[in-house]
């Protein structure tokens, strides 16, 4: 019998990351797209992306950066998930962005801020104006 070597393989911790973080990363992309497929198809891109990447975001934070990768596969589609289902669907794609970001997943106005290329301030309006429309 061979002995188990102590290193874990990085498709181990890989696994792992997803076998943990997976559940959450899918309801954010449902939350954006309203559509089960179609977030499932998002959230297998992001991993995908993850995965090639996974060398260098391994021992940073592979959740932030698989979450990133989501939110822009995202962006790139929304004007398909314009209409998606769900309780968001009343937003805007980039509202949809904002309130998922700052309000479920309770990323720093500041961070989203630079995650999509706005200032702050229009992150805070977008915001404020997707919760009064929830309203």
């Amino acid at each position: 019998m061979r002995a188990l070597d102590q290193r874990t393989s990085p498709y181990a911790e890989f696994e792992t990351f997803v076998a943990g973080a997976a559940g959450r990363l899918l309801h954010v992309a449902i939350l954006l797209t309203g559509e089960p497929e179609t977030a499932r198809r998002l959230l297998a891109g992001a991993l995908a992306r993850t995965y090639a990447h996974w060398q260098r975001v391994r021992g940073d934070d592979p959740y932030d950066f698989t979450r990133q990768e989501l939110c822009a596969a995202f962006a790139r589609t929304a004007w398909r998930h314009h209409r998606g289902g769900g309780v968001l669907a009343r937003l805007s794609p980039l509202e949809r962005l904002v309130l998922v970001l700052r309000i479920y997943e309770g990323v720093a106005e500041e961070v989203t801020a630079a995650q999509l290329g706005l200032p702050a301030e229009r992150v805070r309006v977008l915001c404020n104006r997707a919760v009064a429309e929830l309203r």
